[in-house]
């Protein structure tokens, strides 16, 4: 790595750190794939991030409903890129601003690094368009502290009205799922199964009829970018679930108690799970990159930011299209693909080659419904794989994308564990704070506890 050469400051800037030949914020799909190319390349990297771990988002909402261990989906970074530590340098710090013109990035304790190439992964965070409410009182589902916090707060909202059960007989517990999009329907449908399946062995069959899941989205359809067919098949099975499916109305306002919706309709709901959509990190505009849609930054074909040499822009931060100009999703085989890109382009780039367009690999859309229930669309072509048959294929195509043996032997005992005796080990109170405000009606913010 190259030692940065002392330098001049004016008053109030932070002196440099280092120099990097590779520096990349955001240790998401796409930055870890980066790190990792690029480090097995012999490229100097500094890897930042505000955390210690990788964290496999698709499972998120299982470590929230107890069928996953959470250290299941959050795997060490070192333990993660050990075989590159001879190139690859991890610093967990919060990123507290990028300047891409000078290719520089700064922490919160102070210190900035330089790079000679700069890449952008810095992640997405919950869209709540300025829903009254929504910010205060609904949870995202986005990091394994979101998973944390919501799955005390359903233990506690569970225990709550369970309790309440004893001395009022017309008090229900609800929970409200807002966004139809794949993480949205996975989430309700495995509350629901929860509901149906553990609270009423766990609790009593009496107390399990009284809850309620709903899932709203003012889209009119269920995992919009799915078929009309596999749309049809996954609203069927969530309704035998017992999910309320709510479509063609927005919501307008959540509160600690239930969620408004612009028809004027109103749902009772304890808790409100937000999975309605997400936006670019914060510090994008702030660093000198013109955004676009969802506050992303619109990459050229390589990979690299419009207008700033030597930056690239990667996963949910960037708005990346195909060979046909066609927006990608924000998916992480999207992030993961395009990490590996564009940790070639950049040894390309250091090497005086040129760079290659991105090409996009696209194997399809998959998406969790409940037990023996899943919806397939495989290859560009989307065939569909229903039941069963994608059910098994959405559990080893999880398990085989999990980041380490360990990770993936614990997801696929948990999973048959649960697939055959519906029994939750993992229904443990990992936010005591959050477990209380649900069990005694308290109204902190979500998010501060």
């Amino acid at each position: 790595m190259n030692e940065t050469i002392a330098e001049p400051r004016a008053a109030g800037e932070e002196s440099v750190a280092r120099t990097y030949e590779v520096v990349i914020v955001g240790a998401g799909f796409a930055g870890l794939e980066a790190a990792k190319r690029l480090g097995r390349g012999g490229v100097d990297v500094l890897l930042l991030d505000q955390n210690n771990y990788h964290q496999f988002q698709p499972l998120l909402y299982q470590v929230a409903t107890a069928q996953i261990a959470l250290s299941t989906v959050a795997r060490p970074l070192r333990s993660i890129l050990h075989r590159e530590s001879r190139h690859v340098t991890i610093r967990t710090a919060q990123v507290a601003a990028i300047d891409a013109a000078r290719k520089t990035v700064t922490t919160a304790d102070g210190v900035r690094y330089r790079a000679e190439i700069l890449v952008i992964a810095s992640g997405a965070e919950p869209n709540f368009f300025d829903t009254p409410g929504a910010e205060d009182h609904a949870y995202p589902l986005y990091s394994v502290d979101d998973a944390a916090r919501l799955s005390s707060a359903l233990l506690g909202a569970v225990e709550r009205a369970s309790a309440n059960q004893d001395h009022s007989a017309n008090r229900k517990f609800a929970v409200a799922v807002v966004g139809a999009g794949p993480n949205g329907v996975e989430t309700a449908g495995a509350i629901a199964e929860n509901i149906r399946d553990v609270v009423g062995k766990y609790y009593s069959h009496d107390f399990a009829s009284s809850c309620a899941v709903h899932l709203v989205d003012m889209v009119d359809t269920v995992l919009p970018p799915f078929s009309q067919a596999s749309q049809q098949y996954t609203r069927d099975r969530l309704e035998k679930l017992g999910v309320k499916v709510h479509l063609g109305s927005a919501v307008s306002e959540v509160s600690d108690t239930d969620i408004s919706l612009a028809d004027g309709t109103k749902i009772d709901a304890e808790i409100v799970i937000w999975a309605a959509g997400l936006k670019a990190s914060h510090l994008l505009e702030p660093a000198g990159l013109t955004t676009g849609r969802g506050g992303r930054v619109d990459v050229a074909k390589d990979l690299t930011a419009p207008d700033c040499q030597g930056v690239y822009v990667l996963g949910d931060a960037a708005n990346i299209v195909d060979a046909k100009d066609r927006k990608l999703p924000q998916l992480g085989s999207v992030a993961k693909q395009s990490g590996r890109w564009a940790a070639d382009n950049i040894r390309a780039d250091l090497t005086g080659r040129p760079r290659r367009e991105f090409k996009f690999v696209d194997m399809g859309y998959m998406a969790m419904i409940g037990r023996g229930q899943s919806v397939a669309e495989l290859t560009p072509r989307r065939y569909q794989v229903q039941g069963m048959p994608a059910f098994l294929g959405w559990l080893a195509v999880h398990a085989v994308l999990l980041s380490g043996w360990q990770q993936r032997a614990g997801a696929v005992l948990s999973w048959a564990r649960d697939y055959l005796t519906t029994s939750r080990p993992h229904a443990v109170v990992y936010r005591p704070e959050a477990y209380e405000i649900a069990r005694y009606a308290r109204t902190e913010h979500p998010s501060a506890v």
